[in-house]
């Protein structure tokens, strides 16, 4: 039986239909199964449809009719010698309307991409073809991009090693306290580190563990969005430098020269997702 003419649910394959229990409590029968929930194309427009795989007919109301199908009365068959029965009585035929029910078995719609990638933008000199080509390459590689709401993930055979070169017990200037900041910025910090918690970037120290290097974090700002930073100058003066070339930027851009798309991608919070060996990590504890 059709739902309610509010079209909210987007064309969607079979398998991801909502299934939820059906219970009628009141009325000559007490009914209890299952029904899916989905959207369907009927007369090429999208209608809401419950289907009830335990019905032998789908029984609609008289206003469902009059607002999608205005012209109903024109293809109405009389049936009137039937009677039909519903868990809350009997129900009083006009009559059987046939429509042609299609169930789309596209699995991704350009709409339902487009939802999921939300929070990106695509460029709009882009037609529908090629946005959902770029969209089904996104989803095919969906592990590869993060949010907010799930844990990052990390560069994998690149972890970072420290080596200190000096010894303990170690200076002062390695053991330091948290900054004095302002009620603001003690907000912003907490915030910033329950999300670093919630993505595990982070973990906090057991009370158990012994903490002998404690680096203390601030707040900078840029264009009105807070940045949490770790203060790891007094680190990097009793690090041992780890030198290495880096490309010059005319042979990196030389090697596009044939390329047909170029694309500018950016790491969320690009620093948390490198990897740092264990031994290395009770060298970066922020306080």
């Amino acid at each position: 039986m059709p739902q309610d003419n509010e079209n909210k649910n987007l064309c969607r394959h079979t398998q991801d239909a909502q299934t939820f229990p059906v219970t009628q409590t009141k009325g000559m029968e007490y009914i209890h199964g299952t029904a899916t929930k989905m959207t369907v194309f009927i007369d090429n427009a999208q209608h809401p449809l419950i289907i009830d795989s335990g019905a032998h007919f789908s029984i609609v109301a008289r206003n469902y009719l009059d607002h999608n199908f205005p012209n109903w009365k024109k293809k109405l068959f009389s049936n009137k010698a039937k009677n039909f029965k519903s868990a809350s009585g009997n129900m009083t035929s006009i009559g059987t309307i046939i429509k042609e029910i299609i169930i789309p078995h596209r699995k991704d719609p350009l709409e339902e991409l487009l939802n999921e990638f939300r929070e990106g933008q695509l460029s709009t000199t882009l037609t529908s073809k090629q946005k959902l080509s770029l969209l089904k390459i996104l989803r095919k590689n969906r592990p590869a991009f993060s949010i907010v709401e799930e844990p990052l993930q990390k560069i994998r055979g690149h972890d970072i090693e420290l080596y200190l070169d000096v010894e303990r017990p170690y200076p002062p200037m390695l053991r330091r306290p948290p900054y004095t900041e302002s009620l603001e910025t003690r907000k912003e910090i907490e915030k910033h580190i329950n999300e670093l918690l919630e993505m595990d970037v982070i973990r906090k120290i057991g009370h158990n563990e012994i903490v002998k290097i404690t680096t203390p974090v601030l707040i900078t700002w840029h264009d009105g969005k807070s940045r949490l930073c770790g203060d790891f100058r007094a680190l990097n003066n009793y690090t041992k430098a780890d030198r290495y070339p880096i490309p010059r930027i005319p042979h990196a851009l030389d090697k596009l020269e044939k390329a047909k798309y170029i694309t500018k991608m950016d790491c969320m919070k690009g620093f948390n997702q490198d990897g740092v060996k264990p031994n290395s990590m009770k060298l970066l504890r922020i306080t």
